[in-house]
């Protein structure tokens, strides 16, 4: 019984009378049980010290790690009317491959005509512009010849003022001769007639010394007038000169005014040019942006718009899509208080959604299902949730991920630290400590 009281009825009572009271007190179930116990705490004894990984857990998603492979969307670079689509949702297309063809919406551009028109206004403004530079390089031969028909007059005159010049130092003398000829022949006169008078001379001789004192006279006037017209003469030449450059200067400024006025013209007509190019361009450009183009190879997964017909705002979405060639990684949150034990090159359990998996945290080799990565980066910055990133890439030394991953899929991660006992980790748990802290020689090489 249950032996709760202090008084015994075991010898007052028959056990053999019941059979159920004698096959109970017959079982050697306490024996059993002590055997189990035994059993159990030894087994449970020696499982404290098998070795066990310790692990952070973490819940993540598929990404890549290149921006170009990452989902995206192409956008109008114009705005237009939708004319035909070349693809459907689903579809995979090449790089180059047209997606959708738009129409013009913008009076400007609507001319059928205008690139013609455009480029045959251009044409014209080159043309008006080269006519401009062949008149400035007239106008500059005209300036050049007009400057060597100065040098060449000046040089003329310059001949004709040092022959004046000369021409008045031989009158001057001329001049200063007749006035000593006239000075000898007026007092040859006077001792003339001072014989005359004292009868040693006659009146012949007398008449013929004042015959020579007016003709030296004469001479002397004629000479006296004869250097001041060549004294008039050269400064005649000299004005002439003066002439000769303000007429060169009048034609000249004459001459650059239209020079001026044409390379007005001409930076005018450039000006329009490079409008008109700019123009050019641009509607070229633009007519090429009517066909919507894949930019990578890549899967058609939404469209934005349908039907045909409809307008398209300058940057608005058209398509999303998906690059084909990407390289797959796994991005996952940790707490900060984990972030200290990570490094780049640690060991990561992937779990991925849709590949039922056996997982061991504490024994990746045990595990069954689960798939291996590199610690590729961490964030150096806390991420909006308050935790931190890290970017898991595939581990090129062991098997290979699922090829039929998507971008976004789910997973389940263990970055797996360092190897300790199970009562350890169980005494850490139990107390709320971190996982150990250690460095990982392996990462290090």
């Amino acid at each position: 019984m249950l032996n709760i009281s202090s008084n015994n009825i075991k010898d007052n009572i028959s056990i053999e009378k019941y059979k159920t009271l004698h096959k109970v007190e017959q079982k050697v179930s306490s024996r059993v049980l002590a055997k189990i116990l035994t059993i159990g705490a030894t087994v449970f004894f020696i499982t404290m010290f098998l070795p066990w990984t310790q692990n952070v857990r973490s819940s993540g998603s598929v990404t890549t790690i290149k921006p170009n492979q990452k989902p995206q969307t192409i956008n109008s670079f114009i705005s237009g009317r939708i004319e035909k689509w070349y693809v459907q949702e689903g579809d995979v297309i090449q790089k180059g491959d047209t997606i959708a063809l738009l129409s013009e919406i913008k009076p400007e551009y609507l001319d059928p005509k205008l690139l013609s028109n455009t480029k045959e206004q251009l044409d014209l403004n080159v043309s008006k512009s080269n006519s401009y530079k062949n008149k400035m390089e007239s106008q500059n031969e005209q300036l050049k010849a007009l400057k060597n028909q100065r040098d060449l007059k000046l040089e003329q005159n310059g001949i004709k003022l040092q022959q004046s010049k000369l021409k008045i130092e031989i009158d001057s003398m001329q001049y200063v001769a007749s006035q000593l000829d006239y000075e000898t022949a007026i007092n040859q006169f006077n001792r003339m007639d001072s014989l005359n008078k004292m009868g040693l001379k006659s009146l012949t001789d007398l008449e013929m010394k004042r015959l020579k004192k007016q003709e030296t006279n004469a001479y002397l006037i004629s000479a006296r007038n004869k250097w001041i017209n060549t004294k008039s003469e050269f400064i005649n030449i000299k004005i002439e000169n003066a002439t000769i450059r303000t007429k060169y200067q009048n034609d000249a400024s004459k001459i650059n005014a239209d020079i001026f006025t044409s390379l007005s013209n001409q930076l005018e007509t450039e000006s329009s040019v490079s409008k008109l190019k700019n123009k050019y361009s641009n509607v070229l450009i633009r007519q090429r942006m009517y066909f919507v183009l894949a930019p990578q190879d890549c899967y058609v997964t939404k469209t934005f718009y349908s039907g045909i017909g409809e307008t398209v705002k300058e940057g608005s979405a058209m398509v999303s899509i998906m690059p084909r060639d990407n390289q797959l990684a796994i991005k996952l949150y940790i707490d900060p208080i984990d972030l200290p034990l990570i490094e780049v090159g640690r060991t990561v359990q992937i779990q991925f959604d849709g590949w039922p998996a056996i997982v061991f945290s504490g024994w990746p080799e045990a595990s069954y299902g689960t798939y291996e990565g590199t610690v590729y980066a961490i964030d150096q910055f806390i991420s909006e949730n308050g935790k931190f990133r890290i970017l898991v890439r595939e581990d090129s030394t062991n098997y290979s991920w699922p090829k039929a991953l998507r971008f976004g899929g789910g997973t389940s991660n263990l970055i797996m630290l360092n190897n300790v006992s199970i009562w350890y980790e169980l005494w850490r748990n139990i107390n709320g400590f971190p996982p150990d802290f250690y460095s990982n020689t392996k990462a290090k090489k």
